[in-house]
């Protein structure tokens, strides 16, 4: 069995996607998951399979929630081991380092290189994007009055979907399921 950590797009996004943390645990233990756990409320699933086939698991996780749903919820993957490398990476110990927040951006595959240049030049003097396989590290400074960059520039880019993570939910999901370092 194997450990993996689905993040969820858009759950508990407004009043009309709203799901509770234990009836999601019902949903991905009806899919014939194993020791099922949810951490916070904003759609992150941990849980164990023999499969190994992350494209697999998101369509049926994405087909099954629908199902019990009704709506669409994109699904996307990773093992505790991906997490957990995701987590030690040298832009999260640069973003602790100089004070920015961080943001991980999930793909469901890696960026063509059109695209990934493309994200690249939406770089702001606030905002910074660097594109790691199926991520998109997103380094922000504070901006002078508080207003911060528009995930919409992202969404037109890319016109697929994706999720957002801040990096500190990143970290302590990897700390606690995907034993990343402590201290970086």
């Amino acid at each position: 069995m194997s450990r993996y950590i689905a993040l969820l797009r858009a759950i508990n996004a407004g009043p009309k996607r709203a799901v509770k943390m234990e009836r999601l645990r019902e949903v991905f233990q009806s899919l014939h998951f194993s020791d099922v756990e949810t951490y916070i409320g904003s759609g992150n699933v941990v849980f164990e399979t023999s499969t190994r086939n992350a494209k697999a698991l998101e369509r049926r996780i994405e087909k099954g929630l629908r199902r019990a749903l009704g709506y669409g919820v994109a699904a996307f993957v990773r093992t505790a081991k991906e997490l957990a490398r995701i987590a030690n990476s040298r832009q999260f110990r640069l973003a602790a380092a100089d004070g920015r927040d961080f943001n991980m951006i999930f793909l469901a595959e890696p960026l063509e290189e059109r695209l990934r240049r493309e994200v690249l030049a939406l770089r702001t003097d606030t905002d910074e994007f660097r594109v790691h396989g199926r991520e998109i590290h997103w380094l922000r400074s504070e901006k002078p009055g508080g207003a911060g960059f528009s995930n919409v520039p992202l969404e037109k880019t890319l016109g697929k979907p994706f999720t957002i993570r801040g990096g500190g939910t990143v970290k302590k999901l990897a700390l606690k399921y995907g034993g990343a370092r402590r201290g970086d």
